[in-house]
C-alpha cells in the first residue's frame, strides 16, 4: 500500500485508512506530526467499512478502539500496528493547529 498522509485541522476525526488485513506480513507503521498545539488518539477498528452504506455511518457506526500507546497524546509521536485491524483513523479532540498522520503499510511477501 501506498503511504497514506491525513491532515486535521481543529477537532475533527479524520476519514478511515482501510488497510489491507489480510496480508500475511501485516505491520503498519503510523507516525503524528503536530502543528501548533494538539492532543489526538489514533483509533483502529475490526468492523469491515462494507458493512456500512457511508464513510459517515462507518465513522460513527463502527466500533473504534484507542491505540495502546498513541491515545490522549499532545506530542509528535508514532506508533504502529503488528497484527491486523480493518481500519484505523486520527481523532483529534483539541487543536489549535492540525495534525498530519501518515500510515505506511509493508508489502506481502
Amino acid at each position: 500500500m501506498r503511504p497514506v498522509v491525513i491532515t486535521v485541522t481543529g477537532v475533527a476525526i479524520s476519514a478511515p485508512v482501510t488497510l489491507n488485513y489480510r496480508q500475511s506480513n501485516f505491520k503498519v507503521s503510523i507516525a503524528a506530526v503536530i502543528t501548533g498545539t494538539a492532543t489526538y488518539t489514533v483509533q483502529h477498528t475490526f468492523d469491515d467499512p462494507a458493512d456500512f452504506a457511508t464513510e459517515a455511518l462507518y465513522n460513527s457506526g463502527a466500533d473504534w478502539f484507542d491505540h495502546e500507546f498513541m491515545d490522549a497524546i499532545a506530542v509528535t509521536s508514532d506508533g504502529n500496528y503488528a497484527f491486523p485491524v480493518r481500519a484505523s483513523r486520527l481523532n483529534v479532540t483539541a487543536s489549535s493547529g492540525s495534525v498530519k498522520a501518515t500510515w505506511i503499510q509493508g508489502n506481502a511477501q
